[in-house]
């Protein structure tokens, strides 16, 4: 699944468009690499995004391409 969708699928950023803008302006980054919105997410990844001076880090659990609002949740767990 794209980057883009999975952060809009797993509730982590709100809007697709907002997802993209975030990868193209470099706050976003998969193990530790700087990656565009077009990258191929899978279980397993560690995504670190910056909002501003606080970093959100999270592990890739599950890649569902329909989602409800409280299984959501699922698809990530949170580090740190």
């Amino acid at each position: 699944m794209r980057l883009d969708k999975y952060l809009k699928n797993s509730r982590i950023i709100k809007r697709r468009t907002v997802a993209k803008e975030a990868c193209e302006g470099g706050r976003v980054s998969i193990n530790g690499k700087v990656v565009k919105p077009g990258v191929e997410v899978t279980v397993g990844d560690i995504i670190e995004i910056k909002f501003g001076d606080k970093t959100f880090k999270a592990e890739v659990t599950n890649t569902f391409d329909h989602v409800t609002k409280d299984s959501a949740k699922d698809m990530y767990k949170i580090l740190e």
